[in-house]
């Protein structure tokens, strides 16, 4: 076996993010339907700013979780195929377990971060015959990591997504013109709130998306789905084209995770 070969294969195990769609049992083009709600006219920014900071209220008594993270990205003009990744996560201190299921290519495919140990790099390990190698380090900041992810493997999970659209909340709130539409809406068969943030009139550097639609989960309070757009192309759909899409199914708290599921 060689090494060689190996590589481009364990850079798209940093393609970890999130940060996250499912129907049959997986399918992200269906994986919502709208409940028939009124939408917030008064304050709505106002209100997913308090739906956002109840959620990092109940994460605090979140220490770990295990769940189904699937996810697709668009890298470059290429949307990648669907991931589906067995994820267990522990809060105290930052520790990421991956495991991949589809696609078939990546089956078995393995990657794990603690931080503060390890020089602050990954560990990972290839799908199929290559897994055969082991368990190698990887930075997260390799570049061929940006070939396969948008996102690196520290910045993956609940808590993370919910600080990243608590900042970009507050600050379209500080900037003004944001339009907000709330209402409940289904995904994977869990009542949720559904909150999307649009910014007419701007153009791509203004914002890190032209479009954004996050679901929280209203029994648990949680975010369990987060869509990203990008801005409308002529001739495109007006509503942005999907440049991200992360859903955390099938997901249990506080399991009690221990060392070794981080450690290889």
């Amino acid at each position: 076996m060689r090494i060689v070969n190996w590589l481009p294969v364990t850079a798209t195990v940093a393609a970890t993010a999130l940060l996250v769609m499912t129907s049959a049992p997986y399918g992200w083009s269906q994986a919502t339907k709208p409940v028939p709600s009124k939408l917030v006219a008064r304050s709505p920014l106002d209100r997913a700013l308090r739906l956002i900071n109840e959620a990092r209220k109940e994460f605090e008594n979140v220490e770990d979780y295990t769940c189904t993270l699937v996810k697709r990205e668009m890298i470059g003009e290429r949307m990648l195929p669907e991931n589906v990744i067995l994820m267990k996560v522990r809060n105290e201190p930052f520790s990421v377990y991956m495991k991949w299921q589809q696609p078939k290519a990546l089956v078995g495919q393995e990657a794990c971060y603690v931080a503060g140990t390890n020089n602050g790099m990954m560990r990972v390990k290839g799908a199929g015959l290559l897994g055969a190698v082991g368990f190698v380090n990887l930075d997260l900041n390799d570049p061929r990591s940006k070939q396969n992810s948008r996102h690196k493997i520290s910045e993956a999970g609940i808590g993370n997504m919910i600080e990243r659209y608590a900042e970009s909340w507050q600050s379209d709130k500080v900037q003004k013109g944001t339009k907000v539409r709330i209402g409940e809406y289904e995904f994977n068969k869990v009542r949720c709130v559904r909150v999307e943030t649009t910014h007419p009139g701007s153009k791509p550097g203004d914002f890190y998306c032209y479009r954004s639609v996050l679901y929280f989960d209203k029994e648990l309070h949680l975010p369990i789905r987060s869509e990203l757009y990008d801005w409308p192309k002529e001739g495109g759909k007006p509503e942005g084209e999907l440049t991200e899409c992360y859903s955390f199914t099938e997901l249990k708290l506080n399991v009690g995770l221990s060392d070794d599921v981080f450690h290889h």
